[in-house]
Formats: structure tokens, C-alpha cells, sequence
């Protein structure tokens, strides 16, 4: 089996899930976020893009409900024995199918918890499970029952983001390396992505962020490209991504001589990533390190140019994005402990004189504070 971790640390995590559905009031959990499933049993696949919920009860019984094509799959990628198939035809309802294999393992008349909160959950599954499920079970919001387990990461996972750390820094020498005036941004992210393949990555789970001119002020990937000019502007995030875990950084280039604008907006970002990452550490709230952030920001007359988030944790993740819960943002209580993993992110967008800067990396906390994961320097990018 192509499984990442030992049998026995996915036993130990279903193990601590299962106390904490019983302590939650619930006799079971229906999982659809992958990143659940993954976690808990070792299951890697896009298949979530097709019904399919992984059911894990309080009693440690656990089965999945999928599609023939994910069969395989299931059966080399995880520890999953109980492998349910529902059938492609005109009018499928999985959902009913997913009602018997309840029945089958005694979970009528139970109260279950739901991550509604995932990609592979769309509302019209969502409504035919509610529909089917009425009457035969209590279903119970619970979108974090999971994710609240799977933040603080073992020393196997922590591996892999540290990987993922060297992968991500692999693609920024490849960019450093090739960016040029009168170079094509296709070839930047051709060397890139091939810097992580090359090291042994995935793909990471949403696009890398190129934009270069007026686009350096973009930080979502959108099509088309451009080459770049004698003096521009460059703006990247990317993310190294091994056995699905993440490390992300983001950076602005300077083609040709920065302005003054530049230099500033620079500066300011650096010391607000050095702040932010210097609140990064056990026993303080997240909140602590937003306002890090703004504190820096604002100090600068940025206000006006800066997110109301800078950064998220990271893990293992899936596509739409590699964004985990729980982000950076004006008063989240979440405590940082060690063996959680984040990505700070400093954005700093002034449309009105079209000029981005941007600096980012990621970092583990440990129990004197956050380390980071990246060897590249923080220097401002001139090419």
C-alpha cells in the first residue's frame, strides 16, 4: 500500500477522534472533507469531486462510501477495509446508499456530526443526504471536530512540511534563476512547478500565483500571460507541496530599478513578517500575530494597502486551495501550541499607483517560538 504513515499513527488518530466525538454528545462522524479522510486513514484522492463520505463512529467502526473508480484507489492509498461502491446511473442517489451502510453498522436513531464545510459536499448532496437521513439519524453540525485534531501535527507530518519547506525554496531559486526582462511568466512557472516535481512534490492544492505589471496586484491566479518588461513588477505565491503538505511563500520581484515606493513598501513588509513571526508562539492567540501585521502596517500609513488576514496554517490540503483552517485575522482566539505550522503572508497593494509588494514564508512553532522552514533570504528581489 502507498500509505504515508504507520498503521499505528493512524490508529492513534482515529483513536483521539473517536474520544472526541463521544465528548462532543455525538455517536459518529460523516466526513466528505478529504483532508479528514486523508488524515484519519490514510485515503489520498481527487475522487472527492464525486460523492463520497467516510463514516467514523465513537465505537471505532469505519467504512467508506464511494465510486468504483475510487476503489483501488482506497485500497492502496489507506487502511480502509470496509470499501462501499454506489453506482453511476441515470438518477443516482448516493445518499440512500450511504443510509444503508448506516444501517449496516448500527447507526439508526444516532446522532451524527457532519463536516458541511467541504469542497466534496456540494449543497444539492448535501440536501439529498438531509433528505435521506430524516427521520433515521440526528445530524449534528460539526466542521471542526476534525480539523481542531489535525493542527497540532506529529513529528511524521512536521517531516513533511519541513520537505515541502526545501521544495518551496527549490522553486524560488528556479524563479530567481530565470526572471529577466523580456522573459515569458510560462517559463517562470514552468521551472518552478518542475523544481518541485524534480524534488519529489505534488502538486500543490490551488494554482501558483504569477502576475507581473498591473497584475502584481493580484493575489489569485487568473489565465493569460505576459512577458515582462525592462522595468516591472512580479509578484508570486507558491507552495512546495509533499504527501499533500504544504509550505508556502509569496514574494515581489523588481525587474529593472525599483521605485522608492518600492523600497518603502518593502521595509515595511519585512519588519511586519519578522514581527508576525515573532508573536508566532505557544501559549499566544492569533489574534496576536494579526496584529503584528497591522500594527507594523499601519505604522507605515499602509492601512489603506494592506488584508484583514495575513497568513492561515498549514497541512495537508486539497485543491480548491492549500489555505487550512485556522487563519490570521482580527480576533481569533485560537491558541498557537507547538507542532502547529503557518503561513504568514504580508501583502502590501497600493492600486493607486499600481505597485505591489509582497513577502512571505512559512514557519512551525516549537516551544521557544516559530522557526521557519525556508533557507532563502529575505532580501528585496532586484533582477
Amino acid at each position: 500500500m502507498a500509505v504515508h504513515f504507520s498503521t499505528e499513527e493512524l490508529a492513534a488518530r482515529r483513536a483521539k477522534a473517536c474520544a472526541t466525538i463521544q465528548d462532543a454528545g455525538l455517536d459518529g462522524m460523516l466526513i466528505f472533507l478529504q483532508e479528514s479522510m486523508y488524515w484519519l486513514s490514510g485515503y489520498d484522492t481527487f475522487g472527492y469531486c464525486f460523492f463520497q463520505c467516510f463514516y467514523l463512529g465513537a465505537d471505532g467502526k469505519f467504512f467508506l462510501l464511494t465510486r468504483a473508480p475510487d476503489l483501488r484507489q482506497a485500497q492502496h492509498t489507506s487502511v480502509i477495509e470496509d470499501i462501499r461502491i454506489w453506482v453511476d446511473r441515470d438518477g443516482a442517489n448516493p445518499a440512500l446508499d450511504l443510509r444503508a451502510a448506516l444501517q449496516d453498522v448500527g447507526a439508526a436513531g444516532k446522532s451524527l456530526g457532519v463536516e458541511y464545510e467541504a469542497a466534496g459536499l456540494t449543497a444539492y448532496r448535501g440536501k439529498q443526504v438531509e433528505a435521506a437521513l430524516d427521520g433515521f439519524c440526528t445530524l449534528v453540525e460539526a466542521n471542526d471536530l476534525i480539523n481542531s485534531l489535525r493542527i497540532v501535527k506529529s513529528e511524521a507530518e512536521l517531516a513533511y512540511i519541513r520537505k515541502a519547506g526545501e521544495l518551496a525554496d527549490d522553486a524560488y531559486d528556479a524563479a530567481v534563476a530565470c526572471t529577466a526582462a523580456g522573459v515569458d511568466e510560462g517559463l517562470i512557472l514552468s521551472r518552478m512547478q518542475g523544481a518541485v516535481f524534480e524534488g519529489g512534490g505534488d502538486y500543490a492544492g490551488n494554482e501558483f500565483i504569477i502576475g507581473s505589471d498591473r497584475d502584481a496586484l493580484l493575489c489569485r491566479y487568473k489565465s493569460g500571460r505576459r512577458t515582462l518588461s525592462a522595468n516591472d513588477q512580479l509578484t508570486l505565491e507558491w507552495a512546495g507541496s509533499y504527501r499533500r503538505y504544504h509550505a508556502a511563500m509569496m514574494n515581489t520581484f523588481i525587474i529593472g530599478k525599483p521605485t522608492p515606493e518600492h523600497l518603502t513598501m518593502y521595509d515595511a513588509a519585512k519588519e511586519a513578517l519578522l514581527a508576525c513571526e515573532a508573536a508566532m508562539k505557544p501559549g499566544n492567540i492569533m489574534d496576536d500575530v494579526f496584529q503584528a501585521h497591522a500594527t507594523v502596517l499601519d505604522a507605515h500609513g499602509l492601512r489603506s494597502h494592506r488584508l484583514n488576514a495575513c497568513g492561515y496554517s498549514m497541512s495537508a490540503h486539497y485543491a480548491p486551495c492549500w489555505m487550512d483552517w485556522p487563519m490570521f485575522y482580527e480576533g481569533n482566539p485560537v491558541v498557537m501550541a507547538p507542532g502547529m505550522a503557518f503561513f504568514i503572508h504580508i501583502i502590501i497593494m497600493n492600486s493607486e499607483k499600481g505597485l505591489a509588494m509582497c513577502l512571505g514564508r512559512s514557519s512551525i512553532i516549537e516551544e521557544g517560538g516559530s522557526k521557519t522552514v525556508s533557507r532563502s533570504p529575505l532580501d528585496m528581489v532586484v533582477l
